[in-house]
C-alpha cells in the first residue's frame, strides 16, 4: 500500500497536511519509535489522534496500535503479527461501525498473551464514518484500572479494565470438569405423552385435509376448449437457430388472450376446501415428567489456571506506534499523533490542530436551506414533510386573515359617527321621529297601573300650585332646560301683545304652565328614548 502526506481535500486548513492511506485492496503499514518509551506505572495513559475518512469508508480500518517493547522489535519487519499492547481506533466492514479498544494481557500463571476487547459503545458511530469530517479520537487509561473513550473531545464509552473487558481479564475460580458425563438414565424431560390416554373411536387419521367442495358451480362462459397458454403468433426463429444442435424450434408461451375476458380456461376443476371430519395425526396429551431431574450439567472443580490480577493497567511497555490496514476505500486521513500523560496537554494540542480544521469546515458549512435539500435528495419523503410544514401556516394564515365578503347590517354597524352639519330638513324629520317614539312610549305607558297614573297626577297638581304661588317672576329654568324656557317667554310675550290680562291671563299662565309641564314630563320620557336609541347605535 502507498502513503503520501498532503492537504485535506475539502476544508484545508492552509500549510496543515497530514498522513493519508492512497491504495485500495492492499495492505498498507507505518510505524515511528517513540521518542520515550511509555510505562504503565503511577501515570495515565493519553493516546489522541485525528482520522478523517474523505471518501466515507466501504470496509477497512482506522486504527492505530501501540507496539510492545522488546529486543527483537525491528520496524522495518513490521507487519500483522508485530506484537502490540493497545490497539484503538474507528474500523468499518458493512453495516458493523466498530471502535476497537483491545489490549493484550500477559497471563501471569502462563506467560501467554490474550487480547481483551472494551465492551462496544452505546452510541450510534455511523455518522463519524459517512460525514467526511476530521474527527479526534482518544483513550484515557488510568491506573486505577479504568478507562474512557472519546470522539470530538465527547465521551462515548467507559468502564473497567476489570469488569468491562470480553472475555474478563481474570478467569472463573471455577470450571466445568471436562470429565463428567451424563447418565444414560437422566430425565431432561419436563413433559411426557400420557401412557394412560387412548385414542377415541370416531378419531379418523385417514381422512384428507382438503376435500373437493361439492357445492361449487363451473362459472359461466368458462372456456373449457381454450389452453391457458398459447405460442407467440409474434415470435420468429432466431437466424443463427441450428435444429441439428439446438432440436426443433418451438415458439415461446403467452398467455391466451381469449382467457382474458372469460371466467377461465381448460378443464374446469372443483375447488377444494377444508375437511371439517379432518383431525390429523392422533396423538396422546402431554402431562408432567414424574421422572424429570431437571437439565444436567456438569459438576463444577477448582480452576487449575485460575489467577487474579487485581491491577491489569500495569501492561506491557509501549515503545513504538504503527498504522497496520487494510482497506476497499482510499484517501484515510490521519494527523496530529500524540501520546502523554496529562489531559491538559492533550486538550492543548487538539485545540491548536484539530480545533482549527473544525472552526474551517463549520465556516464553509453549507446554509440551512442546502443542508435540507440534500438530506431531502438521500430520503426522498422529506419532500412530503417540507411541503406539509410550509403548507400548513400559509393555508392557516390565509383562512383566518384574509378579508372576506361583509354583510350590508355590518358594515351599517361600523360605520364611523362623523360629525356634519345639520339641515333643516334633517332637523324636522328628526322631529317627527322622537314624536314618533313619543308616542309609542305613552302607548307603552298606558300599561303602567293606576296607582302610578294617580302618583303622576298629584305631581302635577304639586308643580300647578307651585307655579300659581311663585307667579310670572318665578324663573322657569328651575322647571324646563333652557331650550324648553325660550318656548315659554315667546309665548308669554305674544300674550303680552294681544292683550291678555287680569284673570284670563292669569288662567292662561296656569294652563301654560300646567301644559308646559306635561310637556316637561313628556320631554323627560323623551330624554330616556334618545338615551336608548344612542345605547342602540
Amino acid at each position: 500500500g502507498r502513503w503520501e502526506v498532503e492537504e485535506l481535500k475539502e476544508n484545508a486548513v492552509p500549510g496543515d497536511r497530514g498522513l493519508v492511506l492512497k491504495s485500495v485492496a492492499k495492505y498498507h503499514a507505518i510505524s515511528a519509535m517513540l521518542t520515550k518509551a511509555f510505562v504503565f506505572d503511577d501515570k495515565p495513559l493519553i493516546v489522541q489522534y485525528e482520522v478523517n475518512f474523505q471518501k466515507g469508508i466501504d470496509c477497512g480500518g482506522a486504527y492505530i496500535k501501540l507496539l510492545s517493547s522488546s529486543n527483537d522489535l525491528n520496524l522495518e519487519y513490521f507487519f500483522d503479527k508485530t506484537p502490540y499492547t493497545i490497539m484503538f481506533g474507528p474500523d468499518k466492514c458493512g453495516e458493523d461501525y466498530k471502535l476497537h479498544f483491545i489490549f493484550r494481557h500477559k497471563n501471569p500463571k502462563t506467560g501467554e498473551y490474550d487480547e481483551k476487547h472494551a465492551e462496544r459503545p452505546d452510541v450510534d458511530l455511523k455518522k463519524f464514518y459517512l460525514d467526511k469530517k476530521t474527527h479526534l479520537y482518544t483513550l484515557v487509561l488510568k491506573p486505577d484500572d479504568t478507562f474512557e473513550i472519546l470522539i470530538d473531545q465527547t465521551v462515548v464509552s467507559k468502564g473497567s479494565l476489570l469488569e468491562n473487558m470480553i472475555p474478563p481479564v481474570n478467569p472463573s475460580k471455577e470450571i466445568e470438569d471436562p470429565t463428567d458425563k451424563k447418565p444414560d438414565d437422566w430425565d431432561e424431560r419436563p413433559k411426557i405423552p400420557d401412557p394412560n390416554a387412548v385414542k377415541p373411536d370416531d378419531w379418523d387419521e385417514d381422512e384428507p385435509a382438503k376435500i373437493e367442495d361439492a357445492d361449487a358451480v363451473k362459472p359461466e362462459g368458462w372456456l373449457d376448449d381454450e389452453p391457458q397458454y398459447v405460442p407467440d403468433p409474434n415470435a420468429n426463429k432466431p437466424k443463427d437457430w441450428d435444429e441439428e444442435m439446438d432440436g426443433e424450434w418451438e415458439a415461446p408461451q403467452i398467455p391466451n388472450p381469449k382467457c382474458e375476458s372469460a371466467p377461465g380456461c381448460g378443464e374446469w376443476v372443483r375447488p377444494m376446501k377444508n375437511n371439517p371430519k379432518y383431525k390429523g395425526k392422533w396423538r396422546a396429551p402431554m402431562i408432567d415428567n414424574p421422572n424429570y431431574q431437571g437439565m444436567w450439567s456438569p459438576r463444577k472443580i477448582p480452576n487449575p489456571d485460575y489467577f487474579e490480577d487485581l491491577h491489569p493497567f500495569k501492561m506491557t511497555t509501549v515503545s513504538a506506534i504503527g498504522l497496520e490496514l487494510w482497506s476497499m476505500t482510499s484517501d484515510i486521513y490521519f494527523d496530529n499523533f500524540i501520546i502523554c500523560s496529562e489531559k491538559e496537554v492533550a486538550d492543548r494540542w487538539a485545540a491548536d490542530s484539530w480545533g482549527l480544521k473544525k472552526l474551517v469546515a463549520s465556516a464553509n458549512e453549507p446554509g440551512m436551506f442546502s443542508q435540507l435539500v440534500t438530506a431531502a435528495e438521500e430520503h426522498p419523503w422529506l419532500w412530503v414533510l417540507y411541503i406539509l410544514t410550509l403548507a400548513l401556516p400559509v393555508g392557516l394564515s390565509v383562512l383566518f386573515c384574509w378579508p372576506g365578503k361583509k354583510s350590508d347590517e355590518y358594515i351599517d354597524f361600523k360605520k364611523p359617527d362623523i360629525p356634519k352639519q345639520v339641515t333643516k330638513g334633517e332637523l324636522k324629520e328628526e322631529t317627527e321621529e322622537f314624536e314618533d317614539d313619543e308616542l309609542e312610549e305613552e302607548k307603552e305607558n298606558e300599561d303602567i297601573g293606576e296607582d302610578e297614573r294617580r302618583e303622576m297626577e298629584d305631581t302635577k297638581r304639586e308643580l300647578i300650585k307651585d307655579t300659581k304661588k311663585m307667579g310670572r317672576e318665578a324663573p322657569v329654568s328651575d322647571i324646563y332646560d333652557d331650550e324648553e324656557e325660550n318656548e315659554v317667554r315667546d309665548e308669554e310675550e305674544n300674550q303680552v301683545v294681544d292683550g291678555s290680562q287680569g284673570d284670563r291671563s292669569n288662567k292662561s299662565d296656569s294652563e301654560e304652565l300646567k301644559k308646559e309641564a306635561e310637556e316637561g314630563m313628556g320631554d323627560g320620557r323623551l330624554k330616556s328614548v334618545r338615551k336608548r336609541r344612542a345605547r342602540k347605535d
